[in-house]
This record gives structure tokens, sequence and C-alpha cells, in this order.
């Protein structure tokens, strides 16, 4: 990201100058529930206030063989850009904060009806600090040195934390594809019959395929150890019943000790006579 594509309005600044701690004033905003808010206290981390990225984005319109399977990459690239923008604008704000990560962060789409084809980005979290280093006295920030991203609810992070794992981002993959229509003569043939439409089917499992190894693949550049809370979505946005979007997303988390291991449950088996 460019220093431009970064730039924090001037209300937000002053926004985030009275949160900061140390302010005479400070006091810190959260959207977590209350018993989110305990348990996030209970792991060790104190709320530092709100945090957001906005990313206004003209989703433009891709041609293509409509007689044919295929992924709209421009399309796929836009979605991807745009929510890539909200995000590192959210994680600039807790930046200037000193968080060491985001917690509970929510990234939405809304369509605007004052433009065609407009859509506001937006990503949502709480900026959290740790009252201690990590169990081995190393930075709870990722490997980018940036504050690490997760859409854990409070009670999840608290378990991972306990755990001994600690998350290191967001990580995502999207893939908008076009599913081939059908021609008029098999449509026919297919109607009061219980029947596998494989062309459909083929198209479904490829997008998917294609937004869940991206998402692999920028967990993998954070050297994570998997990705938990996996989530897959499917959005139509404005593009037709043939166009979707294919949205993979989740929380990549790595152990907090190198020789890190779950013990396991030991089965306790009752007394008899």
């Amino acid at each position: 990201m460019t220093a431009g594509e970064l730039h924090i309005p001037e209300d937000a600044m002053r926004r985030l100058a009275e949160m900061r701690p140390g302010q005479a004033t400070s006091l810190f905003t959260s959207d977590l529930s209350v018993n989110e808010f305990l348990l996030v206290r209970e792991a060790g981390f104190r709320p530092l206030g709100l945090v957001l990225g906005s990313s206004i984005y003209h989703v433009g319109f891709q041609m293509g063989r409509w007689n044919k399977n295929q992924e709209l990459t421009t399309l796929s690239q836009a979605m991807y850009h745009a929510r890539e923008l909200a995000m590192s604008r959210m994680e600039a704000e807790a930046d200037q904060l000193g968080a060491d990560g985001i917690v509970g962060v929510r990234l939405e789409i809304e369509f605007k009806e004052f433009g065609t084809d407009l859509a506001e980005f937006i990503a949502v979290g709480t900026a959290v600090k740790s009252d201690h280093p990590t169990p081995e006295g190393g930075s709870w920030r990722n490997n980018r040195n940036q504050p690490f991203t997760s859409d854990l609810s409070g009670q999840d992070f608290w378990t991972l934390i306990q755990a001994g794992y600690a998350p290191l981002a967001m990580v995502m993959g999207t893939c908008v594809y076009h599913i081939a229509h059908q021609r008029f003569w098999q449509a026919m043939g297919n109607i009061g019959q219980n029947v596998e439409l494989p062309q459909f089917t083929e198209a479904l499992y490829d997008a998917r395929e294609l937004a869940m190894s991206r998402m692999q693949a920028e967990a993998e550049q954070y050297h994570a150890e998997g990705i938990v809370g996996v989530d897959l979505r499917s959005h139509g946005h404005r593009w037709g019943g043939h166009t979707t979007e294919f949205f993979a997303i989740g929380t990549a988390v790595r152990p907090l000790r190198a020789d890190h291991h779950i013990p396991t449950p030991q089965l306790v088996l009752p007394l008899t006579d």
C-alpha cells in the first residue's frame, strides 16, 4: 500500500489521539459484547478502541463468453483489492494506537444507491494491547510487524490463547465466477426430472477451490500453522443469477512456543466393584 492509500482522515486522527493510552481523557470504545470484553481481558489484552477502515469502490463489468464456465479475473481482483484497502486502513488506525492486534473484526459490503455499481467495503474491529509479552518474550504482532487481525469471537479468542496459539492475520481469497447458461434444448430436457447438472457442479466446485487456495496462499505468507474459523460465503451482489462471488475468510494462527503441543485428554474410567 502507498502512503496515499493508507491516509487516515483528520477527524479519525483526532479520535485516535483522544483514545491513545496515557491521555488524561482516554477511554476505550468497543463493539465486543460484555462477555467477549471480559474474556479478552481474561486472556491478558486491554481494549484500546474501535478501529475501522473504509473503501468506496466502483465494481465494474467484465465481458466474457456466456456459454462457458470461467472466472472473471478483473472482478475477482477488484473485490479483493477493495477489501484489502479497508483492512489496511483499519490496521493503520490500530497502529496509531500502538495496538498489538485487532479482535472481533467484521468485514462488510454495502452497495450504495447514489451511484451505479458503487459499494462501500468496511472493516471494523477492536484494537487491543497485551499486558505481557508472549511466553517466549516476543511480540504479539505478526511477522510483518503489523497488529494481528482476527474475526474470532471473544470466546474463541480466549480459547485460542489458552490453548497456546496466537492469531496472525485474517486471510482471505475471492473468486468471481460466471456459470455457463444452459442451452435451450438441454434446459427443456431437464424439466420434471431429478438430474445433476454437471456443468453447474463443476463450475461451483472450481470457484470455491480457487477462493480456498488463495486464502491458504495468504496464510503461507504469514508462516501460519493453520487457519481456524474458516467461513466460505457466496455473494450474488448485482451481477445477475449466473455470476457469483465465492469468498473464503479465516484467521491464520501460530503456536506461541516452538515446542508447543496440546496435551491429550486423559480418559478416566469409572470405578467398578
